[in-house]
Order: structure tokens, then C-alpha cells, then sequence
């Protein structure tokens, strides 16, 4: 299982044959400048929620490639009505190939679209894929929900916010790595914009001094877990 960070909330995922996009927000974002989205291989989108940061680029990029776009039933629905493929699911569903399958749970945030349509209920996904499993938080708070997750899964490692504003800060994202018995956090959403900015190497000290690690990929570089 390898992820590729495209920036903000966004990441690509390939499982042997396979390659997943995670939210993609990537032209809305200067510091992503060096990522082409013309070149991006998706077989599959999975969307968290709706909100413009994590779906902006998924038409131009479902159009191109015919990616299959995995997501709650009111975002499934809204790009079938621009003829993109979709495959809706809801919190506690999981949609499954031969190669991984991908299990919807609670994120605790809003989700509506840019033009105010109503986005359904934010979630995240818990992707497993062979002995490997990755938890990708998506928008949230911490919530007693992810105690849910290692009852029947053994993450490899979490995705999870640490920006604070609009999601869960580094001290909740330290509870969230625990709720979950994930000790690899994999950091996204901060450092996009003025509201989400921190200090990183506090950040990965804090998370040292609490037996974690925090690993902050640079835009377009990639981790083999």
C-alpha cells in the first residue's frame, strides 16, 4: 500500500493494481502547484464530504480517468446527475473490489457543496487492503465513534487533521491516535490556509513525547506502509 500526499486533505493510495483518490482539492491550491492533475491515475474517488477543499477537482478528474466516485448517498447522487459513475454507501457500509475494500464511518463536521446543495453526512474510511488498513479520518473531531475501529480492524496507520479551526488540533489528533491504537498518524489538513496554520516540529515533538509518530509528507511525496 502506497500514499502519495497531493496536499491539504488529499491523497492518492495504490493497491497493486488499483489506485484510489482521497478528496481531491488540488488546483484551489497554490502550494500544490507541482501536482498536474492530467496525470493522475484514479480508479476510484472516495469523498469524505462535499465541502470545496476536498471535492473541487473530482469532475475534471472522474470525467478524464471514469474513476468510480465511493461516497455517502447525497454526494453519489449529486455527480450521477453530471453522468459520473458513482457507488453510494453509508456510515457503518462498506464497499468492496478483489483487491481492497473500503468501510464508511463517522466523522463529526458539516458537508455541503460550493452552490449550498446539502452534502449528506461527513464521514471517513477505514481502507484495508490485504494484512494492511488505513484509517482516513476525513473533517472531524475526536469522537468516542473511533473506539469503534480497532474492534475489528488493526490500522497500519491513521490519516487524521491536526489543524485545529475547522477540525481536531495535535493535542485531540493525540487522543483520536489512541482511541483508534494507532501510533502512526499520517497528518493532513493544516498549513493550507491562515485559519489552519501550526508549528509542525512542535506538533511532531508532541507527538514524540506521547510514544507517537507524526509523519508530514511534503506535497507530492510518497510512503510505502
Amino acid at each position: 500500500m502506497k500514499l502519495t500526499f497531493y496536499g491539504h486533505a488529499s491523497y492518492g493510495i495504490e493497491i497493486e493494481t488499483t489506485t484510489i483518490l482521497i478528496d481531491p482539492f488540488i488546483t484551489g491550491n497554490p502550494k500544490a502547484s507541482n501536482i498536474d492533475i492530467t496525470t493522475l491515475k484514479a480508479d476510484y474517488i472516495l469523498l469524505t464530504h462535499a465541502h470545496q477543499d476536498h471535492v473541487l477537482d473530482v469532475e475534471a478528474i472522474a470525467e478524464r480517468t471514469g474513476a468510480t466516485i465511493i461516497s455517502n448517498y447525497e454526494i453519489v447522487m449529486y455527480y450521477g446527475a453530471k453522468n459520473l459513475k458513482g457507488h453510494p454507501v453509508n456510515h457503518g457500509g462498506t464497499f468492496k473490489t478483489n483487491e481492497f475494500s473500503a468501510k464508511y464511518v463517522n466523522a463529526i463536521h458539516t458537508s455541503s457543496f460550493a452552490d449550498g446543495t446539502y452534502g449528506g453526512q461527513p464521514g471517513g474510511f477505514v481502507i484495508t487492503a490485504g494484512e494492511k488498513s488505513i484509517y482516513i479520518a476525513g473533517d472531524t473531531a475526536v469522537t468516542m465513534d473511533m473506539k469503534l475501529i480497532p474492534m475489528t480492524t488493526k490500522l497500519t496507520a491513521s490519516v487524521l487533521p491536526i489543524g485545529d479551526n475547522f477540525t481536531m488540533g495535535v493535542q485531540d489528533a493525540i487522543i483520536a491516535s489512541n482511541l483508534v491504537e494507532c501510533p502512526k498518524v499520517i497528518g493532513c489538513h493544516f498549513n493550507t490556509f491562515p485559519p489552519i496554520e501550526i508549528n509542525t516540529e512542535e506538533a511532531k515533538q508532541q507527538f514524540a513525547d506521547a510514544d507517537k509518530e507524526l509523519v508530514l509528507l511534503e506535497i507530492g511525496e510518497s510512503i510505502v506502509l
